[in-house]
């Protein structure tokens, strides 16, 4: 019997194949779920590859509200209010809070607020400046407790704009979401990240930084501020790292951790795993002792190349 099958290496029978696409080049398996190793792999390795580059050794991070506004545009937010013919306000219906009693009432609440709360925008400024000239004393090739931010408005965007005012380098750490959150304009921009899992951002601001600012904020700045007390109180770090809580009113309000001592579901000691602080310049000292102390004394061993990662125990 005849064979009536073509033969593969006939010329014409077959179309000219292309080459196929490197596997690192293709976009198709890149964002498929199969790609979601190298995706975690590349949010791990491309930022430390850039610290090394800008010879970032280690963080100080700030958390707070990113709500708040500086007091400049609290207050010209809150004249447009009080004051329409000043610049041209939404309608009564476009106001926050438009399906209260009272529109302009529940704006003008917030504005009055705003304006109340815009201290710790001004504040956290100061404190990232003074913070940053003090850094840029300190001897050596890398840079040491650069102010680090989520990125964003609010008290991410005073501090780096603090620490850009003071002349240092400043570091975002911003998270891409369905409702963009955009790059505030003073980090600096060898120093701009943006991330896709929360958990590798997470990563970045627990394993560079020497210490914690924690200013007034909501489910966010409670999620990292718990997350690092956890962290410390399970010794999952070896590096002492501090935990500067800012706002004495705000967080008597917000906190009772003795509660939980009493109930027995942390230990006494765990109650004073931070400081409370009131001030930039209590803030500072407080910052400038501790950070001396535990991350600024002479070791054995010296680190050629930065940065410095929080060693984990055992």
């Amino acid at each position: 019997m005849a064979n009536s099958n073509k033969n593969p290496d006939d010329e014409g029978s077959l179309p000219e194949l292309l080459p196929a696409p490197m596997a690192y080049l293709n976009p198709e398996f890149l964002n498929s779920p199969d790609g979601r190793l190298l995706r975690i792999l590349s949010e791990y390795q491309e930022p430390l590859s850039r610290f090394r580059r800008e010879k970032i050794q280690d963080t100080v991070v700030f958390f707070g509200s990113a709500r708040f506004a500086s007091l400049p545009d609290a207050q010209n937010a809150l004249t447009i209010l009080e004051k329409p013919g000043s610049a041209k306000p939404a309608s009564p219906q476009q106001q926050p809070g438009a399906k209260d009693g009272d529109a302009l009432q529940a704006a003008l609440k917030r504005a009055h607020a705003g304006v109340e709360m815009a201290r710790y925008y001004e504040e956290a400024r100061q404190l990232a400046a003074k913070l940053t000239e003090w850094t840029l004393t300190l001897p050596g090739r890398r840079h040491r407790f650069v102010v680090t931010s989520g990125g964003g408005p609010g008290i991410m965007e005073a501090a780096n704009r603090g620490a850009r005012e003071a002349g240092g380098k400043t570091i975002g750490l911003n998270i891409r979401l369905p409702f963009e959150q955009y790059p505030n304009r003073y980090i600096t921009p060898e120093l701009n990240f943006e991330f896709h899992y929360f958990f590798m951002r997470k990563y970045w601001f627990a394993y560079l930084a020497k210490a914690l600012v924690v200013f007034p904020g909501g489910f966010g700045t409670l999620d990292e501020f718990f997350e690092i007390l956890t962290l410390a109180q399970t010794h999952k770090l070896a590096k002492k790292i501090l935990v500067i809580v800012y706002g004495r009113e705000y967080w008597n309000r917000v906190l009772n951790l003795e509660a939980l001592a009493d109930a027995g579901t942390i230990s006494p000691e765990d109650v004073n795993g931070f400081t409370v602080v009131d001030t930039p310049e209590e803030a500072f000292e407080v910052l400038k002792e501790g950070l001396t102390k535990f991350h600024l004394q002479p070791t054995k061993h010296t680190v050629e190349e930065g940065p410095e990662i929080a060693k984990t125990l055992p």
